[in-house]
C-alpha cells in the first residue's frame, strides 16, 4: 500500500528522466490521468496512453527530449501538498513557478489544472506540484 500515490508518480517520472528512458508505466487513478493530461497539454511529456487491464489500469507516458540537445522537458518535478501537510493556495495568493515560466499544478472544485488556468476561471485549491 502506497501512502503518497501523487509522489510515487512524480519519482517514477523523476527517475526515468535521470535514466533516460523513453518510456515509463505507471500504475493509474483518476488523479494521475488528469495530471497526465496537463503535463501534455503544457508540453512537457511527448505523449500518453491509458491501458485499462487488471483491476486498476496502467498509464505509459513517453518523455519528451530536445532532438538535438537530448536535454529532456521536465527539468524539476517537485510534490507540494503532502498527506502529512496539504498546502492550499486562493486566487488572491496562488504560486508563480519560475515566475510564470514553470507551472503549478492544482486539484480544484472545476478540476485539475494549471496555476495560470485556475487564475482565469477565478478558483483556487490544493497545491499538487511544481513542474519546469
Amino acid at each position: 500500500m502506497n501512502t503518497d500515490p501523487i509522489a510515487d508518480y512524480l519519482t517514477r517520472v523523476r527517475n526515468a528522466i535521470k535514466a533516460n528512458h523513453r518510456v515509463v508505466e505507471i500504475p493509474a487513478s483518476n488523479l494521475k490521468k488528469e495530471i497526465t493530461k496537463v503535463l501534455f497539454d503544457k508540453g512537457y511529456i511527448a505523449n500518453y496512453k491509458f491501458i485499462e487491464e487488471g483491476p486498476q489500469g496502467s498509464i505509459k507516458i513517453a518523455l519528451k527530449y530536445n532532438p538535438i540537445s537530448k536535454v529532456p522537458a521536465i527539468r524539476t518535478l517537485t510534490r507540494v501538498s503532502k498527506p502529512g501537510l496539504r498546502k492550499y493556495a486562493s486566487v488572491d495568493n496562488m504560486p508563480r513557478v519560475l515566475n510564470g515560466l514553470g507551472i503549478a499544478i492544482l486539484s480544484t472544485s472545476k478540476g485539475v489544472m494549471t496555476d495560470k488556468e485556475a487564475r482565469l476561471q477565478n478558483v483556487g485549491g490544493e497545491v499538487l506540484c511544481y513542474v519546469y
